[in-house]
């Protein structure tokens, strides 16, 4: 077994390390999720934990790791006589990401259970992380399905294996912590909520703290065990902390006054239900146990409120995190209880954060020179060459309905277009192709039925042959590459139109967020076409590059279209079950060079050669249209709709229309 790296050895990251270290005095915590950018030790951090963790008791030779005092009764090896137990370190269980469900849940086998009776079942990491930390890297990336049963799992404590009327439960208590790259996109509310703490993490700019973290992994990859034996001094001590601070945690008071400081802190931010008060509550409370007292302060209820309340805030996928700590220092200050005078207005933290600006100047110190207008009186953007404009604002995005591929496809789970999958409505059935994952129990029993009397069947039980066994075929939904292919051109550089097409793409992002999508996005404009986002899973990436985008010059349609496909070929060699939808959003003009139409049209049809599925939003205003987005849409064998359609009931049409015309070119 290799040597941890120790956890009193990572440079800086204090709030990482803290965070971790409250969840191991108090487990009721909840666990903790670290956000931040690749290389930033979180991985490191949190594997070293488990190194810190006292031990547990467990009843000798059960998989489950019952407590000795206060053994499941209905515990799958159970019961349990009170007696022998052991001793061992809590574990730290790691779930891949691309693991099964029957890795994470269990086994059980269909076969013993319908022909004897017996609930013979194989533990999955959900057993083995009972009692210690579940860790999941790159959580943000694990499928819905196991998403779905970690939710389950953290909110009763359990976990049930059911297959077809047959069912095992065993207690799954354990700590959650994940990490993830917010580049790579977002979680799921509802696992988001579970986790009790969250940290955001970066690597320091300071290059003293650098070179430090530099020296330290030079030394330990050079010779870990010796590393670790300079650092088991420290180890040591911290681990002895942590034993006394869950000694003294029963002791700590968590008075009135600071309840209703917690309380009133979720309250303004506006949180969601009441699970954020009560991981503040336990949080200020393991603050105060670490820190070696029994009296709970308001600045252990501020250090709560910073690791518990960030993610839990957020209303909109294209929000950043975090907390405003003048806000928060305002509202402790309010329900501090030491005084009934009203706090200072020019205070910190009050009239709102601070002192308006003077003759309606730039709030939060901006005293940078404001751009010089252009021709038609908006401001240019910093450095644009001539007729280029400041990048306009996004109007309010708003709900659309879904755009799907056609067909039926195997790609990653997700929420928009069909797809064969394990998890779904049952279809059929068909004989199993290695292990069966998903029983089709009328098909196994129509298959067995006939050869009952020939297999000399004369009891109650089913005789079954494996070749009896049915696996049954799933339809649910996958998640697509959606590939935005936005013109940037000078004939779309009217701000107000521009500010709707930025509006009706970041509505479309936003769909593409909530249906778990990759997303790309390919810019055209001058005498060239950029890839602004190589396809991602970060939609939030997506929305900030379309934010930032600025318009004017020629039109190369071409450029944008071939750059498109280009990006599609590449993906497709990534990730090839992962189909694909273009949205082009162009009023379908096309300058620059010779003959650019007839270019643009030939660019549009290797798409429609590839069969792959395209929607172009008509974004041409104005009393007279040339109608050039249908062409384009023609070219693609793909369908046009207008900015107004997009937000009308059409759309439903629209995705017929795709579909039927997709089934026509095959």
């Amino acid at each position: 077994m290799s040597t941890p790296f120790p956890f009193t050895a990572v440079v800086g990251q204090d709030d990482l390390r803290l965070a971790l270290l409250l969840n191991a005095v108090s487990p009721a915590v909840g666990g903790v999720l670290v956000r931040g950018e690749k290389g930033t030790a979180k991985s490191t951090a949190v594997r070293a934990l488990s190194a810190l963790l006292p031990g547990v008791d467990v009843v000798a030779g059960c998989r489950f790791s019952c407590d000795p005092a206060a053994p499941d009764p209905v515990c799958p090896d159970g019961p349990h006589e009170p007696g022998a137990y052991e001793s061992r370190p809590a574990r730290m269980v790691e779930l891949p990401v691309g693991a099964s469900e029957d890795r994470l849940v269990g086994a059980l086998d269909i076969e013993r259970a319908l022909a004897e009776g017996v609930k013979a079942f194989e533990p999955g990491l959900l057993a083995d992380a009972h009692r210690g930390i579940l860790y999941v890297d790159e959580v943000n990336l694990l499928h819905d399905h196991l998403v779905d049963l970690l939710l389950d799992a953290a909110a009763m404590g359990a976990s049930y294996v059911e297959r077809e009327g047959v069912s095992v439960r065993h207690a799954a208590r354990f700590l959650l912590v994940g990490t993830m790259n917010p580049e790579e996109g977002e979680l799921r509310p509802q696992l988001l909520d579970r986790f009790g703490l969250t940290v955001e993490v970066a690597a320091s700019r300071e290059p003293d703290q650098r070179v430090e973290v530099v020296r330290r992994r030079l030394a330990y990859d050079d010779d870990p065990a010796g590393f670790a034996t300079r650092w088991a001094g420290e180890e040591a001590a911290v681990r002895q902390r942590i034993v006394a601070a869950r000694e003294l945690l029963p002791s700590v008071r968590l008075g009135d006054g600071s309840l209703r400081q917690i309380a009133a802190t979720c309250a303004a931010f506006e949180v969601d239900g009441m699970r954020a008060d009560i991981v503040m509550a336990r949080t200020a409370t393991a603050l105060a146990a670490w820190a070696g007292r029994t009296e709970v302060l308001a600045e252990d209820v501020r250090q709560a409120a910073l690791l518990a309340l960030p993610h839990r805030r957020r209303r909109n996928p294209f929000d950043a995190p975090g907390l405003d700590e003048d806000k928060l220092d305002q509202t402790l200050e309010e329900f501090s209880g030491e005084d009934d005078e009203d706090p200072d207005p020019d205070g910190p933290g009050g009239g709102g954060g601070g002192p308006a600006p003077e003759d309606g100047g730039p709030q939060g110190g901006d005293t940078g020179a404001r751009p010089e207008a252009g021709e038609d009186g908006e401001p240019q953007a910093a450095g644009a060459g001539a007729g280029e404009q400041a990048p306009a604002r996004a109007s309010e995005p708003f709900r659309t309905k879904a755009l799907s591929v056609p067909g039926i496809g195997e790609g990653a789970a997700g929420r928009r277009s069909r797809a064969r999958t394990e998890h779904g409505r049952t279809t059929g059935a068909r004989r199993p192709r290695g292990t069966l994952t998903k029983l089709h129990l009328a098909a196994t029993v129509q298959a067995a039925a006939p050869h009952q009397r020939a297999r000399g069947r004369s009891g109650p039980g089913l005789v079954l042959r494996r070749d009896d066994l049915r696996q049954a075929n799933r339809e649910g939904r996958e998640g697509n590459l959606v590939l935005f292919v936005v013109d940037a051109s000078g004939s779309m550089a009217a701000r107000q139109r521009m500010s709707a097409v930025k509006g009706a793409v970041l509505s479309l992002l936003l769909d593409a967020y909530q249906r778990r999508d990759k997303v790309g996005l390919v810019t055209f404009r001058g005498a060239a076409a950029d890839v602004a986002l190589p396809p991602t899973s970060s939609v939030d990436a997506a929305a900030s590059r379309l934010e930032s985008l600025p318009t004017g010059g020629r039109t190369p349609l071409a450029a944008g279209l071939l750059k498109a496909h280009d990006v599609l070929r590449v993906e497709r060699l990534r990730d090839p079950a992962r189909r694909a939808l273009v949205v082009v959003v162009t009023d379908g003009r096309a300058t620059g060079g010779p003959e650019p139409v007839a270019l643009a049209g030939r660019a549009a049809r290797l798409f429609a050669a590839d069969g792959v599925a395209s929607v172009v939003v008509d974004c041409e205003s104005g009393p007279v249209r040339l109608g050039l987005a249908g062409q384009l849409a023609g070219e693609l064998a793909g369908t046009a709709v207008t900015l107004d359609e997009l937000r009308a009931d059409s759309i439903a049409g629209l995705v017929k229309d795709v579909q039927g015309r997709s089934r026509r070119a095959a």
